[in-house]
């Protein structure tokens, strides 16, 4: 099974780390993160406003034991904004094969190859798994949008940052 690093921007907002995650319970991907990115989520939530962002990352810890990875020492990698290198370290930590994330430019392939990563944006990566497996996906999008189709959907794919899985699913 394919192990994905979720970095927060696609923690936050909660839709889209809700689909992302009901993608994981269905058995797509096996999902990881790392003690900094949860921090640096239930700080963004705080700020934002957002509540029950800690209670939601007590039930993915125990939903996913073990998917929440310590990442090393990261002064040695190498990206555009020193910043994200915890995002990078952790990925490579547990052994990622993915690192989800809608900032794409901040993790660069001449980057990420070295660790046997991929950069990949959200709604590729939902794609992707849709792709390989129709039914599951649309089953979880009826979930988390229930209701919603054909255009309406598609718009609510879009302001998850899913535009192209909403113009998959609008027909």
């Amino acid at each position: 099974m394919t192990k994905a690093f979720l970095d927060t921007c696609v923690l936050y907002p909660p839709i889209l780390r809700d689909l992302l995650l009901g993608l994981a319970d269905r058995g797509l991907y096996q999902p990881l993160w790392s003690e900094s990115v949860a921090a640096e989520w239930l700080h963004t939530t705080a700020r934002k406003g957002e509540p029950g962002a800690a209670e939601a990352l007590t039930r993915m810890r125990a939903r996913w034991p073990g998917a929440e990875v310590k990442a090393a020492e990261a002064d040695w990698l190498d990206l555009p904004d020193p910043g994200d290198r915890h995002v990078l370290a952790g990925a490579i930590e547990g052994g990622a094969a993915l690192l989800v994330t809608l900032n794409l430019r901040d993790f660069p392939r001449r980057s990420l190859a070295p660790h046997g990563l991929r950069a990949i944006p959200p709604d590729d990566f939902c794609m992707e798994l849709w792709l390989a497996g129709r039914e599951t996906v649309e089953a979880e999008v009826a979930r988390v949008w229930p209701g919603l189709d054909g255009r309406p959907l598609r718009n609510a794919l879009k302001k998850a940052e899913l535009p192209r899985l909403g113009r998959a699913l609008e027909t």
